[in-house]
């Protein structure tokens, strides 16, 4: 009954307007010459003021084409890149791949830091993503890395991610003299640290919703220039040990390689194998990351690097080609014998 009394009171209020302060605090009168609310109002009315206070003027709108016309820049240069990208991958030029690594070193890394993180894999677990609209240049680069990753593989940390550039630009300029080449059983066991270090990092998210971690798992920020003394220190550390181990926080401590290798499972594009392939050890003991083991090709592991497939087209040096060769000579010769004794 209370709550229908309320509501009787109420509603006339609301069907009247707001109220004024000065009608409020009026005290009734006598006076004829004093005026009545309704004089008020009408005088307010006849000075045009606005009751309500509502701008004359509509808010501005974002239109679709303004948004792209403030992202434009961005959307070109990483469709460019992009391009790139995908030409040097489908040419399989070791020139146009080295050009790529310097574009995404200067261009994804320095000039815009933008790299696949842990701390995005969070925002999908939480559904904290940027807002589209604002990041249209964003969801197109993190559309071109998951659709590249289920049709080719890990295209994306072969090609462009910044810091795996750096270090397969780095490894072109260290001596070979320098090298440590990791034995097989243990460079097979060390790869599953990085699916290790993914998933302790995810846990420690879960429980406690702390997204900081990142920066002690990933060297990524070093294209910000913005790190502590120990961080700096740790990197250092890192690279000096990538010169004697080649890409060796890619192939054994990155949980994004991690994460993006298990999305590369279901690759559609594999990589093609001869059927002389399940002898010949040419391309396994060329393979930089140890993605060939025998007959097969690790496509957890493999980043596209394209130098087993340039060594697939090599006639002088794959066996698949040397023993068609060999075949089809051996097969003229037959032809010429043929011929002579016939």
């Amino acid at each position: 009954m209370r709550r229908i009394w309320m509501l009787l009171f109420v509603l006339p209020l609301v069907w009247a307007g707001p109220v004024d302060p000065a009608f409020a605090t009026a005290q009734p009168t006598t006076d004829d010459s004093a005026e009545s609310p309704g004089d008020t109002v009408a005088g307010l009315e006849d000075e045009g003021e606005d009751l309500w206070n509502f701008d004359d003027e509509e808010e501005d709108v974002e239109t679709w084409g303004a948004l792209l016309r403030d992202q434009a820049s961005d959307l070109a240069l990483f469709t460019g890149f992009a391009a790139l990208t995908m030409v040097s991958f489908f040419r399989k030029s070791a020139w146009l791949k080295y050009v790529t690594f310097v574009a995404a070193i200067g261009y994804m890394g320095f000039a815009k830091s933008q790299l696949i993180s842990v701390v995005n894999i969070y925002g999908v677990m939480t559904g904290n993503m940027p807002v589209f609209r604002y990041s249209l240049a964003w969801y197109l680069f993190a559309g071109f890395t998951v659709v590249s990753t289920v049709l080719w593989g890990r295209l994306y940390c072969g090609r462009v991610c910044a810091y795996g550039a750096l270090t397969q630009l780095l490894d072109r300029f260290v001596p070979a003299r320098l090298r440590v080449d990791v034995p097989a059983w243990l460079e097979q066991r060390a790869a599953w640290i990085k699916y290790g270090l993914l998933a302790t990092t995810l846990l420690y998210f879960l429980v406690t919703a702390n997204i900081t971690a990142y920066r002690y798992v990933e060297p990524f920020w070093l294209f910000t220039r913005r790190g502590s003394t120990g961080m700096w220190i740790g990197l250092a550390v890192l690279l000096v040990a990538t010169v004697f181990v080649r890409n060796l926080y890619c192939r054994f401590l990155c949980p994004v390689g991690a994460a993006l290798g298990l999305l590369s499972k279901p690759t559609v594009f594999k990589i093609k194998r001869w059927s002389e392939c399940n002898t010949c050890k040419l391309c396994e003991k060329t393979c930089e990351w140890g993605a060939i083991r025998g007959p097969q090709i690790v496509m957890t592991e493999c980043v596209r690097c394209d130098d087993c497939e340039r060594l697939y087209h090599d006639t002088s040096r794959c066996p698949h080609w040397l023993i068609l060769a060999r075949a089809k000579l051996h097969g003229k010769l037959s032809a010429v014998k043929a011929a002579v004794t016939g």
